[in-house]
Order: structure tokens, then C-alpha cells, then sequence
């Protein structure tokens, strides 16, 4: 060995020795950090109704999770869906502990939350394991939006828990919860017997979940007979059917006017694969607040332009609805040149038709046929007659009593709009929307 190869092995040695003292030292150091952490593990958090500290249950919650560092355990609740599906989480696992929790961060009063837990622990909630959480709509824009858990079997109309969300500081609490039964208003049925429409909101979304079942008969109960007709409602239903159309996911309703008397919302709808929206209209009114709210008006005009520019095409006008020049709306079916059967799409259409006026045997009906002006007099009203009874005898085959149903044949000599321009020449789209059968519901 060298002299100068002797001479460093005392330094590498003092440099291993270095290395290994601070390797031990950084492994007791880190190895204490964690017996403190265990010593210190975040306690839980209870509801606190009480006040005990002085302060209200979400503050103290609030101030809990920041000393705590608890948080990831809960949404963070800048996103209103989220903390909705971690409330119907907590109730389908029956997870007291984590929905307590969840209320402690809610403004909802003690009682409320109580009887939620109470619920739960009672088994008597279970939910609709396909959509356990649905938005209903928008009550303030961007301040207050209303959820709803869905409930498996229960009666239509009570199988909901109703969630209103509101906004402050940025962050989304549950404001207040209505229960199957509860009256949404101070002065509302109070039974328990009848599903929830003393608030306006409710009542809207009740209306077009029966829509959206096509169970007609329940969706008139909601309705102002003397300002929306059969007509309209049934047309609506075909809309929902024929068109494909659901609710929009995302604030499906949105409130536009919010008073004591009166309140109105948008509905929000697209085609079932998403490609395709369209909106309507919705009026509700109540002459007291010691009243009902009723939908007093449905206003179709955009949906229907929208159904009609979508199915547009062929020889075939398409809109379900027209207006009847003695007031109000008709329904209409439309048929190929020449054609007294009916197409695929009326047939569906006039199902409908025919569910509703198989629910009460004295709703009667009227059909008119009618014809462009093509050929000779003589000949479309022969026409006309048969696209009359083309409806009727599809009806009797569903199952509807031929006593329910009159017809004439107007042939043409009621046009909708002209057969012909201004200039004298051929008006084909004017002539389509003259080949039609118009049904009149008496009732």
C-alpha cells in the first residue's frame, strides 16, 4: 500500500461514520413524528344542536375540520351534485356517523337532521338504485338549487326527500329538507296523503314526472282545466313520447319569477341521447297564499318548433298541436298524398290518445278528416271520411268504446293554410299540413 493511499483511509472512515450518525438521526426524528401524530389522531365530529361553545353546529364543524384536518373524509362543497351523493351514500350504507357529520355542515335545523338519522336507522329508506339523486331545478340563480333522493317503493308523488342547497361564501350547504308527506308551506295538506305541492317548485316537478310517465290523469290534477286544455296536456305527452325527450340533468327547472301568487319556470329538455335541446314554458299561479299553486299556463310554442324541425322530412307535416279557431288546441295527425291509413308515428301518437280516454269511459272525443286540395271535391270527401275512421277504427282496437268517439269528414273545404301561393302556383307545404284528421277532446 502507498503512502498516500494510508493517508486518506482515515478521512473515508470519518465520512462513513458521519454518513451513519445522520442517517440515525433522521430516522429517530421521523420515527418520533409519527408517535405524535398517533397521539394526536383528529377526534370525531358530533352534532352539536345545543350551542355549547356559543356557536352555531356548522361553525364549530367548520372550525373542527380546519384544526383538525378532517376534510377528506367529506366533500369539500364547492360542488353542490357531490355533497348530494355523499348524503345518499350515507343513507344507502346507513353510515350515521358520516351523515352526521354531513348535517353538522348544513344549516338544517337539529330536528330535521334527527329525524333523517331516524330514518335511516329504522330501515325505512331505501333508494332507487338506478338514480338515487336527481336536481330538480334552480330556485335563485346560482344561489339556491333543490335535489331530490329518490325513493324505491313508495307511492308516486311521495318518493322523494326534497334537498334545498344554498350558496354562501362559496361553498353549498343543505338549507332545508321536506320529507314524503311534509307540507312545503305553512298552510299546505298537512295529511300526509298527498304529494308535495304547496310550493311551487314541487308542484312543477311532480307535474312533469307524470309526463314523463305519460299518466295523464295525474298530471291534469296539477293543471288550471280552464286555461290548459286537454288538448295541450295530452300534446305535451306525445312530445315527451314521440319527440324522446327527458329532463335535462342539470337544472332541469329554472325559476324565472318568484312571488307570492305567481311563479314561473323554464323546463329544460333534451332528446334521450343528449344531442338535441329544447325548452318550455310553465306559469303557475294560486289566488291566496292560503291556496294551491296550479300550472295555469303551458307555453309549447319553442318545443314544438323544435319536435318539428327534428322529425321534418318525406311527405309528412309533423306538430301534434294546432290551434282551434274557437279557442284553445286541437290535436292533429297528418297523412301521406293520397293516403288514408295511418303511419307508424300516429299510431304511436294516437296510443296516447287512447290510454287517456280508456281511464274514464264518458270522455268523449270529435275527429274531422280533412284533405288538400288536390282532385275533385267529390273524391276527397270520401278521403277526408276515411282518414276520420282510419283514427277512430285504431282507437276501437285499443280498446276504446266506439260510443266514445263521433267523426265527419270535412273534405276540403277547411284548409290550414293555402294549397296554393300567392302567385297561383303548387304550395306543397301547405297542402301537407291540410292532410289531416283533427281530434277534439269534450272532456
Amino acid at each position: 500500500m502507498s503512502q498516500t493511499t494510508r493517508s486518506k483511509t482515515p478521512i473515508i472512515i470519518f465520512l462513513a461514520l458521519v454518513l451513519i450518525a445522520m442517517s440515525t438521526t433522521l430516522f429517530l426524528l421521523e420515527k418520533n413524528r409519527r408517535a405524535k401524530l398517533l397521539n394526536n389522531t383528529p377526534p370525531e365530529l358530533t352534532l352539536n344542536p345545543d350551542g355549547a361553545s356559543g356557536k352555531s353546529a356548522r361553525e364549530e364543524a367548520e372550525e373542527n375540520l380546519s384544526i383538525t384536518g378532517a376534510h377528506p373524509s367529506l366533500p369539500n362543497g364547492s360542488d353542490p351534485l357531490a355533497l348530494m351523493h355523499s348524503i345518499s351514500e350515507a343513507v344507502a350504507q346507513k353510515d350515521l356517523s358520516k351523515l352526521e357529520k354531513l348535517m353538522a355542515l348544513s344549516a338544517v335545523n337539529a330536528d330535521a337532521a334527527e329525524r333523517l338519522k331516524k330514518l335511516v336507522t329504522l330501515n325505512s329508506l331505501t333508494l332507487k338504485p338506478q338514480q338515487p339523486v336527481r336536481e330538480v331545478g334552480e330556485i335563485e340563480l346560482n344561489q339556491k338549487r333543490r335535489y331530490a333522493l329518490e325513493l324505491a317503493d313508495r307511492p308516486n308523488g311521495q318518493d322523494r326527500i326534497y334537498f334545498d342547497l344554498i350558496q354562501k361564501n362559496g361553498r353549498w350547504f343543505v338549507d332545508r329538507i321536506t320529507f314524503p308527506g311534509d307540507p312545503l308551506g305553512d298552510n299546505a295538506n298537512k295529511s300526509g296523503n298527498q304529494p308535495l305541492f304547496a310550493d311551487s317548485l314541487a308542484l312543477a316537478d311532480e307535474f312533469l314526472m307524470a309526463v314523463l310517465r305519460q299518466d295523464f290523469a295525474t298530471a291534469k290534477k296539477w293543471v288550471n282545466p280552464k286555461q290548459v286544455s286537454d288538448a295541450s296536456l295530452a300534446g305535451l305527452c306525445i312530445l315527451f313520447e314521440e319527440g324522446n325527450y327527458r329532463l335535462r340533468a342539470q337544472k332541469p327547472l329554472r325559476a324565472i319569477i318568484q312571488k307570492p301568487t305567481i311563479s314561473s319556470f323554464l323546463a329544460h329538455v333534451e332528446t334521450t341521447d343528449g344531442t338535441q335541446a329544447a325548452q318550455f314554458a310553465m306559469i303557475l299561479k294560486r289566488t291566496d297564499e292560503q291556496q294551491s299553486w296550479v300550472i295555469d299556463e303551458l307555453n309549447l310554442d319553442q318545443l314544438l318548433s323544435d319536435y318539428a324541425q327534428r322529425i321534418a322530412g318525406g311527405d309528412v307535416y309533423y306538430t301534434p298541436l294546432i290551434k282551434n279557431p274557437a279557442g284553445g288546441d286541437t290535436l292533429v295527425l297528418y297523412f301521406e298524398f293520397d293516403e288514408g291509413r295511418l303511419t307508424p308515428r300516429t299510431e304511436r301518437q294516437l296510443s296516447i290518445v287512447a290510454n287517456i280516454l280508456k281511464t274514464d269511459p264518458n270522455k268523449k272525443i270529435r275527429l274531422s278528416g280533412h284533405t288538400d286540395a288536390k282532385g275533385s271535391a267529390e273524391y276527397n270527401q270520401d278521403l277526408s271520411a276515411q282518414r276520420a275512421n282510419a283514427v277512430k277504427d285504431f282507437l276501437i282496437r285499443s280498446a276504446v268504446s266506439p260510443q266514445q268517439i263521433t267523426t265527419s269528414a270535412k273534405g276540403l273545404t277547411e284548409p290550414r293554410r293555402p294549397n296554393v301561393k300567392a302567385t297561383g302556383e303548387d304550395n306543397p307545404d301547405g297542402r301537407r299540413v291540410n292532410r289531416r284528421t283533427e281530434i277534439y277532446l269534450d272532456f
